[in-house]
């Protein structure tokens, strides 16, 4: 038996209509290559997360209303709120 800590995908969890299955669809369409060219060989320290999930974060957060880093950090779960287990 494996147990896994979160489903294959987050979609496995969310409505089609959710606002989250929007934005990473969004976001899946922009063209980030300047962001990605940036990240390019980072090599130091610990790996980064991708631009693209923290454009959905950060994106998702304005949407729902939070709009200060501080506050999106101390809400971990904004995706995921309300979901049925």
């Amino acid at each position: 038996m494996t147990l896994r800590l979160l489903p294959p995908s987050l979609r496995d969890w969310l409505p089609e209509d959710h606002l989250a299955s929007f934005l990473s669809d969004l976001v899946e369409e922009l063209n980030l290559q300047p962001i990605l060219a940036a990240y390019g060989g980072v090599t130091r320290g610990t790996v980064p997360y991708h631009p693209q999930l923290l454009v959905k974060v950060l994106l998702y957060a304005y949407a729902v209303g939070i709009p200060a880093s501080r506050q999106m950090v101390s809400r971990p779960k904004l995706v995921v709120h309300k979901t049925p287990i």
